[in-house]
């Protein structure tokens, strides 16, 4: 007789296994959560120039600017919309709303 094929052993074997999965997908949940709470304006406007992403953004002053993000720089994003090129500094930006 196999020792491993033991029913005690099968139950506690599906056991473990699952309880390592739900711990798994409890850490990789914590993980995303704390990735997007250090997720700075910078980084969503990476990400978004990756998708080639069009996006509203409000700076300090009110102004709202919208376009595809062309670029990002270390402390600007430039959006395009049509021939119109705007670069707007990461500082200013209050709200960036993706589309």
């Amino acid at each position: 007789m196999d020792p491993f094929g033991h029913p005690d052993l099968q139950r506690l074997g599906r056991s473990l296994r699952s309880r390592l999965d739900e711990t798994l997908d409890a850490e990789q949940s914590a993980a995303l959560s704390a990735a997007r709470r250090r997720r700075s304006i910078r980084d969503v406007c990476l990400d978004a120039e990756d998708r080639a992403a069009h996006v509203i953004v409000t700076t300090v002053d009110g102004q709202l600017s919208r376009g595809r993000v062309a670029a990002v720089g270390v402390d600007h994003v430039v959006l395009a919309d049509r021939e119109i090129e705007r670069a707007v500094v990461l500082a200013h930006i209050v709200a960036l709303e993706l589309r």
